[in-house]
């Protein structure tokens, strides 16, 4: 049976309508794990810590997508919600062909100054020639990563959330097996696993595209539209803080690998890089189910149906407490697994990575409430509130960890700044979401 927006939602079908958003970010998070996986086993170390180090810019470039398609989507559910749905898909058109615009202008300008930016994060010798060449590889491919990741919340506003899983499980499937070809089978180092992630994009970006701009049974497709600047401003400002969010963890990203550089060298940043994809797949498990229930978040606050709202946010807090104890005893329990997977090769590099994982693991237990809770205002249509929680967690708090923590515990002071950011970033939800509670009528 169809879910709509405008249904009532009990547990069985919030996790059946989320399911499809969870599994699309999971999938998208594979893709720089995949690559991972493949260089660090068939190419090499030096290579598999360049990958890591020049990654955090294409992610940076990339959060313009993130940007307009949780805060476009929004618009889109909120405006729906309102009745209006001929203004809605001259809405969506607008921010998809301003997605393409923006995509192909960022492309050009990464892929000129690729080289500059690969030294500005500090990156020399032969790392950085490793560098230049995934990184220039990628912005090619970047305006179909950035319609990949809107599309993800399109897909949920249009009622099409399983439509939007076959695409990115598909552009999943292409990158593994692409990845298997272009660097285990043919030998073409990082080349050939830029190549495969490239490819990868440009089947999640495409394929979309061609489904919207054809007659579908969904609740949005391409049209003619009109420029809109306040629309554009609109969207853009509700979803700064997933641009924020974005932008923030590359930045601190890169202070990360400096710091551990100086630490611990290649080992550290290729310690911190296995670290790095098991909470990006676990915290897409969060980020998937944000994404999901926002436009139906929106669509009700749109309708003024208060009474749903208070639902909504009551069944996602147990979702997410639950879902958070699950992840940190598996991250416990299988952080020597994932360790031997990546760095088996290296036996001091694993023993690090090991240790890293016993600490780092705590981290899960606090980091999906307020992923939930900046989305929650995004859906809301509050941006400032939004964009405030994901400043405060994702840059201000883990950059003064990270800056502080290391100078008192040495390397293990790395990994605890991640959890204690964690914790201060529900202590700042927890606040917004209790004051506004009158406002919004979620409680």
């Amino acid at each position: 049976m169809k879910i709509q927006l405008s249904d009532h939602f009990n547990y069985k079908t919030l996790f059946r309508f989320t399911l499809p958003s969870i599994v699309m970010m999971i999938f998208t998070s594979i893709y720089v794990v995949v690559d991972g996986l493949f260089v660090s086993n068939f190419v090499g170390k030096t290579q598999f810590a360049a990958l890591n180090f020049i990654y955090p810019v294409i992610m940076i470039l990339g959060a313009i997508g993130f940007m307009f398609g949780a805060g476009g989507s929004a618009l889109v559910a909120k405006t729906m919600g309102e009745g209006n749905k001929e203004k809605a898909q001259k809405l969506f058109s607008l921010f998809i062909y301003a997605t393409i615009v923006c995509g192909a202008v960022l492309a050009l300008l990464a892929y000129l100054f690729m080289p500059q930016l690969a030294r500005l994060l500090g990156a020399e010798g032969q790392m950085l020639q490793d560098c230049i060449t995934y990184g220039r590889v990628l912005a090619l491919a970047l305006p179909f990563y950035m319609l990949q990741f809107e599309f993800q919340s399109f897909f949920v506003a249009a009622e099409k959330p399983s439509l939007g899983l076959i695409v990115t499980v598909a552009a999943g499937l292409t990158n593994i097996v692409m990845d298997a070809l272009l660097t285990a089978v043919f030998p073409l180092g990082l080349v050939g696993a830029a190549t495969a992630t490239a490819l990868s994009q440009m089947v999640g970006g495409v394929l979309p595209i061609i489904y919207f701009l054809c007659r579908n049974s969904s609740l949005l497709r391409l049209t003619k539209t009109t420029m809109d600047w306040r629309a554009i401003g609109r969207a853009c400002a509700n979803g700064s803080s997933e641009l924020m969010s974005n932008i923030a963890m590359s930045v601190v990203a890169v202070l990360y690998n400096a710091q551990l550089y100086a630490l611990a060298g290649e080992n550290g940043i290729a310690a911190y890089g296995v670290l790095m994809y098991v909470n990006m797949v676990f915290l897409a498990i969060f980020i998937g189910y944000a994404v999901g229930i926002a436009p139906v978040v929106g669509y009700h606050y749109g309708a003024e149906n208060f009474a749903e709202l208070k639902s909504l946010l009551k069944k996602s807090v147990v979702i997410i407490g639950v879902s958070a104890v699950a992840m940190f005893g598996l991250s416990e329990a299988l952080g020597g697994v994932f360790a031997r997977i990546f760095v088996g090769y290296d036996p001091e590099l694993m023993e690090i990575t090991k240790v890293a994982f016993v600490i780092f693991s705590f981290s899960f237990l606090f980091a999906g409430f307020a992923i939930f809770g900046s989305s929650f205002f995004t859906a809301l249509n509050n941006g400032l509130v939004s964009a405030i929680i994901s400043f405060l967690r994702t840059l201000v708090f883990q950059v003064g960890a990270v800056l502080l923590f290391p100078l008192l515990w040495g390397l293990e002071g790395i990994w605890w700044s991640v959890v204690a950011a964690e914790v201060m970033a529900v202590v700042v939800t927890t606040v917004f979401i209790f004051v506004l509670r009158k406002k919004y009528q979620y409680m």
